[in-house]
């Protein structure tokens, strides 16, 4: 079988390929400041909370919809759920109004035909089930039930996120810095915003579930990058990750069992930088670099708050003050596990997380961002931060 790319870019030698490819392309530097996010919702019908909706039939609604008049795309994750991808913006305000369109015309096509987006990060009640059909998605659960994984069917089909899109940075050395605190802020920042508590009908006893599905997948390519240099703690984590799947020509794209991509570089018919790049995207850590970071480590949040995420985090990596303020209040505060399972009560987090909005509020304030977006960091900070909650604490029938 004839792997697609090979005669269209040239082979990958060595690692050393590798490690350029990352640091020219997953870590492309230059002035930051713009924001974009992709907002993932598992999608009911009103008042049926145990009926699945086919993809077909979301298809037909927003096609017949038109597109999001702010530019932001429609696509279907394995099990149903829906993602709106938005462009990038220069400044979470101006992200924020036009998602809010985006998304409102997206809701309003679906609630005309009596569908709901659910406000939960994990299916609350109905069972794993993957609608879509590819060579892609079969490959992967494929190469989740070889390792006797059952997490992998939940993580393609039953989650969803808020994923925050935010420049790499001036140069390496801001790169580094961002990067940092990306992670640092983490689990304050997967505590405050948790929301997925309930699973299959059945409460988990984690405030976010999805965090524990991701948790214990593979962790080959779901663990942090370790490493000092970004770039390179990157390229080595792509390197030691199994290859999970391998684009064909034919339905096939299933990759021999156990082979790194360190070790595909070694044959005779090994990788060129399209598979490289297609290898990237089978690599789930909490930060993904992609040329730009993706934050992919929040809950999908209850209708009302599912901007603050993006605004919190874009003060805490642009305002120097703020990114001081939350490396500080949330150093040493690593365990992504505690913060998943026990929220804001938690060791430490409560008293890491009002740091953290204390600043960023503050920092949009400054920035002169909207003031209807500051006021609604502002209430997410009093209703939840400041009572040590998060939305995974709400009675789901008051949301």
């Amino acid at each position: 079988m004839t792997v697609i790319g090979r005669d269209t870019t040239e082979r990958l030698r060595d690692c050393a390929d590798v490690r350029g490819f990352v640091e020219r392309v997953c870590f492309k530097t230059g002035p930051p400041g713009l924001v974009g996010t992709e907002l993932e919702w598992l999608v009911g019908v009103a008042g049926a909370a145990d009926q699945r909706v086919p993809i077909p039939r979301l298809r037909v609604l927003l096609d017949a919809a038109g597109p999001p008049p702010r530019g932001s795309s429609i696509t279907y994750e394995p099990g149903g759920q829906l993602e709106l991808s938005s462009r990038a913006f220069a400044g979470p305000s101006a992200c924020w109004q036009a998602v809010a369109e985006d998304a409102e015309h997206v809701r309003h096509a679906l609630a005309a035909a009596g569908l709901v987006l659910l406000d939960t990060a994990i299916e609350p009640v109905r069972e794993p089930h993957r609608q879509l059909a590819h060579p892609r998605y079969d490959a992967m659960e494929a190469f989740f039930a070889r390792r006797g994984d059952p997490m992998g069917p939940v993580m393609m089909t039953s989650t969803a996120s808020v994923q925050v899109n935010l420049d790499i940075g001036h140069d390496a050395a801001d790169a580094r810095r961002r990067w940092e605190l990306l992670h640092t802020v983490g689990p304050t920042m997967v505590a405050a915003f948790a929301n997925s508590p309930v699973h299959a009908g059945v409460g988990t006893g984690w405030r976010s579930a999805r965090q524990r599905v991701w948790q214990r997948l593979d962790p080959s390519r779901t663990a942090v990058p370790a490493g000092q240099d970004p770039a390179t703690a990157w390229a080595e984590y792509a390197l030691a990750a199994e290859v999970m799947l391998r684009r064909r020509h034919d339905e096939d794209w299933s990759a021999p069992p156990g082979l790194t991509f360190r070790e595909w570089l070694l044959a005779d018919a090994g990788p060129d930088a399209d598979d490289l790049a297609l290898h990237l995207t089978t690599l789930f850590p909490p930060v993904r670099p992609r040329g730009w970071f993706e934050v992919r480590y929040l809950d999908a949040q209850p209708w009302r708050w599912w901007p603050v995420p993006t605004a919190v985090l874009s003060a805490l990596l642009d305002d120097p003050a703020a990114s001081q303020t939350a490396a500080q209040a949330c150093a040493g505060l690593d365990d992504w596990t505690d913060a998943a399972r026990d929220g804001l009560s938690a060791p430490g987090l409560h008293a890491a997380a009002v740091a953290c909005f204390d600043a960023a509020v503050t920092a949009l304030s400054r920035a002169g961002e909207h003031p209807d977006l500051v006021a609604l960091v502002d209430a997410f900070r009093e209703h939840y931060v400041r009572a040590g909650r998060s939305p995974a604490d709400d009675d789901p029938e008051v949301r």
